[in-house]
């Protein structure tokens, strides 16, 4: 993302140089037949080769102008312009079918299929179609979130100018729920539980997006200039809208609100097999949860996909048709397949704290109320997660992951960087305990909350031949628990 004040590239050295402008116009005046005067064929023919000559000593002009989505490569310009580098955010050539579906995403925006707004919610989020108009995804502009300078639902605006003390979440950094989508498929990827979709930070630019009037009179300008001034359009480095950085998450097909098939269950009950596999499904999403320290879990942003049962049609060369079962059901019998259930956890942006509530909200777990919230943790998914929690050492590189990702905003801090990491470090203390003791997610939830604070010691090697910058890399790291006092709200 390039900034304003530099839309103009600077001229080549062939445009700055007087002399070859010069001799450029004098060449077109040669080319021209003057009024009256008309030239010889050795003129014409001298002419002619002149301007041939020109043209192929020109360099061929290269067009500046930015496709909707930056690459990582074009993002390195971005450092020379006072912009943040986000090559590290916009890198996803390791995942080929993300790349996959950015592209297709490109190209359903050149051929005129823009993203469709999101009216539910309080921030500016869009599907994003492909060429036919199927959904492919969503994606969460920073600047358009709850609390950016151009979201477009009115209701945060009259939330900041009628009520600033309740203004925002104080236990939260503020504009960055795109890092933050981002982060929890890190931390799902890293934990083997593949609920969350698959989520990156992307820049994007289409019309459909909220901008200011200034950057739309700035595009339209520059576009009327480059269609009637081709030359002076070439020197633009960029002629359309400006992209916006945000979260691009894969969208999931097929899925509803959990709120819908919860009451579902209630008046039709699952069988045995499928229930299993939901409670299992169900503790992923407590372990997100309780990872990130969502504040923000209702049972209207987490979906389930819930398939009908299949029947199979008879094979007659199975020699179970042989069986007088056969004959007693007749012709029109099949194999009823077990429905499958699965869960996917969606809007993500509000986790992450710096430090746990601890003024008025609490912000809770809504499935802490569910009656599966109340069953121990099974053996399954202590199989999957509890190896992982329990070893400081993948706990610490997830953490480092993560700071990787935060580090590419232009607010990072690192000291808030780092006590979100304690929180983080904490929750997973507190997880590693509940799954040992064979407690429930409702007894995890009840657990002091506490942060996991890592210094350095100073028992590190010493030594006469060791210089500082090596001892203070051999001192190991200790941590250190702090407990917090809960909200007065501990409900809400």
């Amino acid at each position: 993302m390039q900034t304003d004040s530099t839309d103009e590239q600077q001229p080549t050295a062939e445009a700055a140089s007087p002399v070859k402008s010069e001799t450029l116009n004098s060449i077109e005046q040669l080319s021209e037949p003057s009024a009256g005067v008309p030239m010889s064929p050795r003129q014409t023919a001298a002419a002619s080769a002149g301007a041939v000559q020109q043209q192929q000593q020109q360099p061929p002009q290269r067009h500046r102008e930015n496709t909707p989505l930056l690459q990582a490569q074009e993002s390195a310009a971005s450092e020379t312009e006072g912009e943040v580098d986000l090559t590290g955010c916009s890198h996803y050539a390791d995942d080929a079918e993300f790349a996959a579906l950015i592209r297709e995403t490109l190209r359903a925006i050149e051929l005129g299929v823009n993203p469709e707004r999101i009216y539910q919610g309080s921030s500016g989020s869009y599907f994003v179609r492909d060429s036919s108009g199927k959904k492919i995804g969503v994606f969460k502009p920073k600047d358009e979130e709850p609390y950016g300078r151009l979201n477009p639902k009115w209701t945060k605006w009259m939330h900041k100018m009628c009520c600033p003390c309740c203004f925002g979440r104080s236990c939260l950094v503020p504009n960055q729920g795109y890092l933050s989508e981002a982060g929890a498929s890190i931390v799902d990827h890293k934990l083997g539980l593949g609920i969350v979709p698959n989520t990156k930070v992307v820049r994007l630019a289409c019309e459909v997006f909220n901008y200011t009037p200034v950057d739309r009179v700035k595009a339209r300008t520059k576009r009327n200039l480059a269609t009637r001034l081709p030359s002076v359009g070439r020197r633009f480095h960029r002629i359309n809208l400006p992209p916006k950085v945000g979260s691009f998450q894969t969208f999931m097909d097929g899925y509803k609100d959990a709120d819908y098939w919860l009451r579902r269950f209630e008046t039709e009950p699952l069988p045995q097999s499928v229930n299993e596999e939901f409670q299992y499904q169900f503790e992923k999403l407590v372990v997100l949860d309780y990872l990130i320290r969502n504040t923000d879990r209702g049972n209207d942003n987490w979906l389930i996909c819930y398939g009908k049962p299949e029947i199979e049609a008879r094979d007659d060369s199975d020699p179970a048709t042989d069986s007088g079962l056969v004959d007693e059901l007749g012709d029109d019998w099949g194999i009823v397949q077990q429905p499958k259930i699965s869960l996917a956890a969606i809007d993500n942006g509000l986790a992450f704290p710096f430090k746990h509530p601890d003024q008025w909200r609490a912000y809770p777990f809504h499935w802490a109320w569910l009656p599966q919230a109340k069953a121990p943790f099974s053996d399954r998914i202590k199989e999957l997660v509890l190896p992982r929690l329990a070893d400081m050492r993948f706990v610490q590189s997830l953490c480092d992951e993560l700071v990787c990702l935060f580090r590419t905003d232009r607010g990072y801090d690192r000291a808030t960087c780092e006590r979100q990491m304690d929180v983080l470090r904490g929750q997973a203390l507190n997880l590693t305990k509940a799954m040992r003791d064979c407690l429930s997610p409702v007894q995890l939830v009840q657990l002091p909350v506490l942060t996991m604070e890592r210094t350095r010691s100073r028992t590190g090697a010493s030594g006469s031949n060791v210089s500082d910058d090596q001892q203070h890399q051999q001192q190991p790291f200790t941590y250190r628990a702090k407990y917090y006092k809960r909200p007065f709200f501990s409900c809400c």
